[in-house]
C-alpha cells in the first residue's frame, strides 16, 4: 500500500517492490497496468525509461526518508527521462490513479 502522510490520502492499495538488478531492469516492460516501488541502497541519480512500457505513468521520486523531492508527470511511451535529483526511491505509479501528491510530501509503503 502506498499512502501519502501529508495529506492523509492512499496513492494506491497495491505496488510491487523491485530490489533486485533484473527485475528493476524489467521495470514495467510488456506488462499490464501495476505500481512498481524501486529501492536502492543510497540516493542516486537512476535515469528511467520508457521502452516496451505501452501506457503513461507517473513517476515519484523519494529521498532516504520518503520525502517526495521530484515528479515527472504524464511520462509517455518509449521515452527517455534523467532526474535532477537524487533518490533512494523511485515509484512507478499507472496513470489512472488520481491522487494528489506534490514535492514535500512525506509518504509510506
Amino acid at each position: 500500500m502506498l499512502f501519502n502522510l501529508t495529506q492523509n490520502s492512499l496513492i494506491a492499495e497495491d505496488a510491487l517492490i523491485c530490489r533486485s538488478y533484473l527485475s528493476k531492469a524489467s521495470g514495467l516492460m510488456f506488462s499490464k497496468r501495476k505500481n512498481l516501488v524501486f529501492v536502492f541502497d543510497n540516493e542516486v541519480k537512476e535515469p528511467l525509461h520508457m521502452f516496451f512500457v505501452f501506457y503513461p505513468i507517473d513517476a515519484l521520486f523519494l529521498d532516504k526518508d520518503k520525502k517526495i523531492v521530484e515528479i515527472k508527470r504524464n511520462f509517455k511511451p518509449f521515452r527517455f527521462y534523467s532526474p535532477k535529483n537524487k533518490a533512494q526511491y523511485i515509484i512507478e505509479l499507472a496513470k489512472d490513479y488520481q491522487s494528489k501528491f506534490t514535492v514535500g510530501d512525506q509518504l509510506e509503503f
